[in-house]
């Protein structure tokens, strides 16, 4: 490998144009070769027994050129940036340039980490709103300990709102029964909205043993066969029921609780509405003060660093959604959205997570900042812990760098937080072009050939990020 140029570019990247030697170039295709020759076969040979020589004069000297280039390079790539003693924050664009049997030459654009001016970082101030907690909000905390002490008790009078029918249905359309129209001792708690508009009004006012036909249209936004038509559902009401809630008393606080008072059970209910609403409260406090910090900073970020960072986010969204059981296209279209909607919502998140990053390592440097081997440790164990693991474990899936660098930004932003004070949100300031704008509105630069996930990428997973609040 040598690297036969290097120039600097612009937002942040250097291009290098790098050779291969032949040698190294040709023991690439042999390995190639190998792999693949036990499905090649040709007249006079066995399967996969056919010399390289021969399949490279049937079928082309390049035969094996594109799979060599993309078995060699990446090694290539990694001993280049290390000459160069460069640390590249993106993926790199990679073009090639030149290949045949003298070797191959391709060119990395490398975008590295841009410079940045850092601004104001102490004394950034943001509104922090009093935690007040009511008796209607103990209530409403109350509301579903309540409902699931409630019982349905059977009543002899007309059926109302709120009122829980037992019904057999069947419904007709011009006279024939369609499918999915019909049901047998259904449940239909009245007002909740579960049947399409007009039926549960229907039943309102019935009595048990009553029978009714109901005119109902469907509406035009349901299935295609039923949208809009007018059909007769025929209803008999077995049962009607109505909730019948406990006393809010002592007995109720024993049966639903812990406690062993009413009183004691609302207070429980307050502490933990106060500690939810302050948390809250918290969050967004940090949050102001993050964008203030970010506002703040002055970068010209280049995209490359942002999409890297949107396929991370991707791949971890897709990753716990299918952890769950639940394949991530079918999800998707549960959820009414498409891989490019949600890639759109994922890089406003990762320009945001890219900046703070920038702006905590800022901040880092400024105030000199270091992990200690004794802080790094004691994230080791306690990572380990988490997880039910050993530490030489967690060691082999976070390396002590990555590990360092999340450990940094957690202090930064410690120190941000601890030297910002509560108070009246300063003046927006007028809109600064983004510089990282007209590279977002810019179609990504065609990739020739594959990212250059290195090895050494692939296999070290992003660290948890335990403590980077202001991303949450």
């Amino acid at each position: 490998m040598n690297v036969k140029s290097k120039k600097k570019g612009e937002h942040s990247t250097v291009e290098l144009v790098i050779e291969v030697d032949a040698k190294s170039f040709d023991e690439a295709v042999n390995r190639v070769y190998l792999k693949q020759r036990k499905r090649i076969s040709i007249p006079g040979f066995r399967k996969g027994k056919a010399p390289r020589n021969m399949l490279e004069a049937m079928y082309g000297a390049n035969l094996f050129y594109e799979d060599a280039i993309k078995d060699i390079y990446p090694a290539a790539y990694e001993e280049a940036i290390a000459q160069e003693k460069l640390k590249p924050a993106a993926y790199p664009q990679i073009e090639i340039v030149e290949v045949g049997k003298e070797g191959f030459t391709f060119k990395a654009i490398v975008t590295l980490k841009p410079d940045v001016k850092l601004g104001e970082y102490k004394g950034l101030t943001a509104p922090k709103e009093k935690v007040s907690v009511t008796d209607a909000d103990i209530d409403a905390d109350m509301a579903p300990y309540i409902q699931r002490a409630t019982r349905l008790t059977a009543v002899k009078r007309k059926a109302k709102k709120g009122d829980t029918a037992v019904i057999d249905f069947e419904g007709f359309d011009n006279g024939v029964p369609f499918e999915g129209g019909k049901g047998e001792g259904y449940s239909l708690e009245l007002g909740s909205g579960t049947f399409i508009p007009g039926f549960e009004d229907g039943v309102v006012g019935m009595k048990a043993g009553e029978e009714k036909e109901l005119d109902i249209t469907f509406p035009e936004d349901y299935s295609p066969d039923l949208a809009g038509k007018p059909v007769v559902f025929k209803v008999k009401v077995q049962e009607v029921k109505e909730p019948v809630k406990p006393e809010l008393d002592d007995e109720f606080a024993k049966d639903v609780s812990e406690f062993e008072t009413l009183a004691d059970f609302r207070a429980d209910l307050k502490k933990k509405i106060t500690e939810r609403r302050e948390k809250q409260v918290d969050t967004e406090y940090e949050r102001a003060i993050t964008d203030q910090l970010i506002d703040n900073l002055e970068v010209d970020l280049p995209q490359a660093i942002v999409d890297q960072q949107t396929d991370r986010m991707m791949d971890d969204y897709r990753m716990r959604v299918e952890s769950q059981g639940i394949p991530f296209d079918q999800y998707m279209s549960m959820m009414g959205m498409n891989p490019q909607m949600l890639r759109q919502e994922a890089a406003v998140g990762a320009r945001r997570r890219v900046l703070n990053e920038l702006a905590l390592e800022a901040v880092a440097k400024a105030e000199k900042l270091k992990i200690s081997a004794a802080e790094k440790k004691a994230e080791y164990e306690r990572l380990a812990k988490e997880y039910n693991m050993e530490v030489e474990q967690i060691k082999a899936a976070v390396d002590e760098e990555t590990l360092s660098e999340d450990l940094l930004y957690q202090k930064a932003a410690k120190f941000v937080l601890e030297n910002a004070k509560v108070g009246k949100a300063p003046a927006k300031k007028a809109a600064k072009k983004d510089e990282g704008e007209a590279a977002e509105k810019k179609p990504a630069a065609k990739k020739t050939t594959a990212k250059a996930k290195t090895d050494a990428a692939e296999k070290k997973p992003t660290a948890k990020k335990t403590a980077k609040k202001a991303e949450e």
